[in-house]
């Protein structure tokens, strides 16, 4: 975690912490790092649909200019579309503006490298150095070398043609409800559910600038859950603002999170042959009862801190095919280098259609267990999470849940918070078990109070 980037990019209010010099600087700091001599700097830039988009775009463009690269337009786009075509068409790196799930007056800006990957931390330290500088002493482009603007939004439509192909089935006679959360997936999703037979319902994908999750989307699920059982549909998928992550909604109206979506198609694959290590990668925020299930399935798993960033970083290390987050970001390794909510969608119409099952019944096994997050505020993160009392009261909880449940402590990565979840039995004793907790925190007099 740096001054200004976190796990997904640099984020915050636009104008506020996150400025167009913030933009143009990052630009700058780019062009001049991939220059090389004789040959041009090339850039692709994709956004979402919130207002502040055009202004970080133009100064991402102006900065990538000002230092003789190229910069490619993709124009509204997924987060997961330029992750492709920066690998696909040769670039040497590609930039997001999105501040994914987050209100429209968020924004943030996404770095990934020329294979689609999230940019390493060695490059990210280094413009966080030059955004600090006093003064800018990059050598500016003179003449013919400064860098031009180029629309490029057919590479967003060679990406829709690889998400087509990737289906191995028509989806004529389903019903599909797709909810845009007015953001990224508008400008895409319908198309290629169109393009491959289904009957599509759309709902969230007229965005204006300022509606962009805006009580729609994966964050507001509810949205769709009513959407789908209004409309009789077969099947839901909601996306985030950059659609890098998506949930479902089965025939019933009920919420398939991305720990359920891991375990179906974990499960498909599995029988196939197709799981490679037999194991799935997951954070350590998936719910106990996704694990309980994959024992019973004989599908090994392992954990990371939360991030996909993290969860690709272990796939890549150790050679796994499916990875992600109880939050709806999935990577399938062999398809993507990041999650992609439409992909996602996609491969579990492919387990719909293959299984002849409604996917109330494919969820079906996996039992989730109550689960309670509550944050507190502290002086010191270090210090809070490493008092011996508090430490002590995290094994009594954890020696009296045994194997029926689970408590997790961590920090937050953006926040001066500590972060206490519990999964347990009943809703009950997730409550008493956090709050026993946070009183020892408060005794301790770690809690930073807010005036």
């Amino acid at each position: 975690m740096g001054k200004y980037f976190g796990t997904d990019g640099f984020r915050g209010e636009a104008n506020v912490s996150l400025r167009a010099e913030h933009a143009y600087r990052i630009g700058r700091y780019l062009g001049a790092c991939y220059h090389k001599t004789g040959e041009r700097c090339r850039v692709v830039i994709g956004k979402d649909t919130r207002r502040s988009c055009d202004m970080l775009e133009s100064a991402l463009a102006s900065g990538l200019n000002a230092s003789g690269a190229d910069a490619y337009m993709l124009r509204v786009t997924t987060t997961p579309s330029v992750s492709y075509i920066a690998h696909t068409d040769g670039f040497d790196c590609g930039i997001m503006i999105s501040a994914s799930h987050n209100p429209y007056y968020d924004n943030g800006i996404k770095l990934l490298n020329s294979r689609g990957e999230k940019m390493d931390e060695e490059t990210i330290q280094k413009i966080e150095a030059y955004l600090d500088e006093p003064v800018d002493t990059l050598p500016l482009a003179q003449r013919a070398e400064v860098g031009r603007v180029v629309e490029y939004e057919a590479g967003r439509n060679r990406y829709m043609g690889y998400l087509i192909a990737q289906a191995i089935y028509s989806f004529r006679g389903m019903r599909v409800g797709l909810d845009c959360a007015n953001g990224s997936a508008s400008s895409i999703a319908r198309s290629v559910f169109d393009a491959l037979g289904a009957t599509t319902y759309v709902m969230a994908d007229q965005p204006d600038g300022v509606n962009i999750n805006d009580g729609v989307g994966s964050t507001h699920i509810k949205a769709l859950q009513s959407f789908v059982v209004e409309h009789k549909l077969d099947v839901g998928f909601a996306y985030d603002g950059d659609a890098d992550r998506c949930l479902c909604v089965d025939e019933k109206g009920n919420v398939v999170n991305g720990d359920l979506i891991m375990y179906i198609y974990a499960k498909y694959m599995k029988e196939r042959g197709k799981l490679l290590t037999n194991t799935v990668v997951t954070t350590v925020m998936s719910n106990f009862g996704l694990y309980k299930a994959f024992d019973a399935a004989g599908i090994d798993y392992a954990k990371t801190d939360v991030g996909d960033k993290y969860v690709y970083e272990y796939m890549t290390q150790h050679g796994n095919r499916l990875g992600g987050e109880q939050s709806g970001h999935i990577i399938f390794s062999k398809y993507a280098t990041t999650g992609d909510g439409i992909l996602t969608s996609l491969k579990m119409m492919q387990v719909l259609l293959a299984k002849k099952m409604p996917l109330s019944e494919l969820a079906q096994p996996v039992r989730i267990y109550p689960q309670v997050l509550k944050n507190i505020r502290v002086r010191s993160k270090p210090e809070a999470q490493n008092d011996p009392a508090v430490q002590a009261a995290v094994q009594k909880v954890a020696d009296r849940l045994g194997d029926s449940g689970r408590i997790l402590v961590r920090e937050s990565g953006t926040e001066p918070l500590i972060r206490v979840m519990v999964e347990a039995e009943t809703q009950e004793e997730c409550e008493r078990y956090v709050d026993s907790v946070l009183e020892v925190i408060r005794a301790q007099g770690h809690e930073a109070k807010t005036e």
